[in-house]
């Protein structure tokens, strides 16, 4: 029997318990850390554009976390990092846009459909009554003939 094929066998055996994950750096300082994801969590990743900064290893995302932390060993305030952000790269950047009136439409956009769909279903309605009330009437001849129809009687007479 060839001497590596139970060599073999065992690493195939031992393969899914050689998954590893993605290493975390670990921080200097974990206060720093906490502050710098904190941060990062209202800004957009202009990569992903799905992900907040702090959760993309793009790497436009990862130095925007380090600009994030220079500025915060620097002594700025998270509001002073959120507006050098915006001023460098539009409001785009913040992952919750500020409500204004460039925004007005992001934020109620959704609101004034809802209203719109439902407007439209109500009038959709009246309509569907107003048909409805104008409807004709059977008379007592039409109901007779139409259970006879529906209970199969008559079914030579097509008349």
């Amino acid at each position: 029997m060839n001497k590596t094929l139970p060599f073999a066998l065992l690493l195939s055996m031992l393969l899914p318990l050689a998954h590893a994950g993605e290493a975390v750096p670990t921080a200097e300082d974990p206060a720093l850390e906490k502050r710098v994801m904190e941060v990062s969590h209202n800004l957009r990743c202009l990569v992903c554009q799905n992900q907040t900064i702090a959760d993309s290893n793009a790497e436009l995302a990862v130095d925007l976390r380090n600009q994030v932390r220079e500025k915060l060993k620097q002594g700025e305030s998270e509001k002073e990092i959120l507006n050098y952000m915006v001023s460098r790269y539009g409001d785009f950047v913040l992952f919750k846009p500020l409500v204004k009136s460039t925004t007005w439409l992001l934020w109620f956009g959704p609101l004034l459909l809802v209203v719109l769909g439902v407007g439209v279903l109500i009038v959709m309605l009246r309509q569907r009554r107003k048909l409805m009330g104008q409807a004709q009437v059977m008379s007592a001849e039409e109901h007779v003939r139409a259970a006879s129809l529906l209970s199969g009687k008559n079914k030579g007479d097509r008349s």
